[in-house]
């Protein structure tokens, strides 16, 4: 490090913020460490890979530039070239694409957009149409770079959304990923290549269990993961048995606070409302880059 210049704003960062359930409070763990990183000097890639529900605008309020479609390659069928042999429907392992008859029905919410109908159509009769499932977003406040998908009503498949919010990522001291909740491709999509996970769990019997079954999960990806325990104060003894149990280290608590929930209520974030809690998402900003 040069003379000078603070270690903390050149660290260079990817960090996931995950959970094993919703409700722990992760996006107010990732927009609060985005905030005091800011106000560090640094410069912050926000990615809102919750793209179900994403609500990291509602705090860091970025002014919006520009939207676009997210779409992913269906297939169509040419009926005039079929001969209806059924090949694409005996690949399709999602009943994508079936044949009957004489026709060849396609439902494009199944599909998964593998092409594998396509390559085995022995005619050629299927081409890959796009179809709009979601809408990806970007915005800037400060020196804060703000991106977010949000899927279409009815549709189920984030991960290739996930993918489109994580190619906009541009280089910074610090990206932050809003992960999606839970332990399934959607997460695993928003986490892998970062550089560290951070589970936000709070002490309560589901947040316990779920916590243990996100901790595995990262843990497979071989990604290395701390713990945030959100409403601290509660009874957090098994929370701590079972970190020292996976040997993961538990890095901030924050404490279960009043002056927080209506600083949230308010689209506030707490980091401003509480000079405490400011502190805490310092410190835990330090480790992080202390890590590094």
């Amino acid at each position: 490090t040069s003379p000078g210049i603070d270690p903390l704003r050149k660290f260079e960062m990817r960090v996931a913020i995950a959970s094993g359930k919703g409700g722990t409070g992760k996006t107010t763990v990732a927009t609060n460490l985005a905030f005091v990183a800011l106000q560090e000097g640094m410069s912050v890639v926000y990615l809102d890979c919750d793209v179900e529900e994403p609500n990291g605008q509602i705090f860091l309020k970025p002014i919006v530039n520009w939207s676009k479609p997210v779409t992913v390659p269906v297939p169509r069928v040419d009926s005039a070239v079929c001969d209806h042999c059924g090949l694409c429907g005996e690949i399709c392992r999602f009943s994508a694409i079936v044949p009957i008859n004489n026709t060849v029905l396609v439902f494009a919410e199944l599909c998964h957009s593998c092409g594998g109908c396509s390559l085995v159509c022995p005619l050629s009769a299927i081409t890959e149409v796009p179809r709009g499932i979601a809408t990806l977003m970007a915005g800037e406040t400060q020196s804060l770079k703000y991106f977010q998908g949000l899927l279409n009503i009815g549709e189920a498949m984030s991960p290739p959304v996930i993918r489109a919010v994580k190619a906009e990522a541009r280089e910074a001291d610090l990206v932050i990923v809003d992960a999606p909740p839970g332990t399934s491709c959607p997460v695993v999509e928003a986490v892998k290549d970062c550089d560290l996970v951070l589970l936000v769990t709070e002490p309560t019997p589901f947040g316990l269990h779920d916590l243990q079954l996100a901790m595995e999960a990262v843990q497979k990806l071989e990604i290395p993961c701390e713990v945030v325990i959100n409403r601290a104060g509660l009874n957090g003894a098994a929370t701590e048995a079972l970190c020292r149990r996976k040997g993961v280290e538990i890095v901030a608590e924050l404490p279960d606070s009043r002056q927080v929930a209506e600083a949230y209520s308010r689209g506030e974030l707490a980091a401003q409302a509480d000079p405490d809690i400011h502190s805490r998402f310092h410190s835990l900003l330090e480790h992080i880059g202390a890590s590094t």
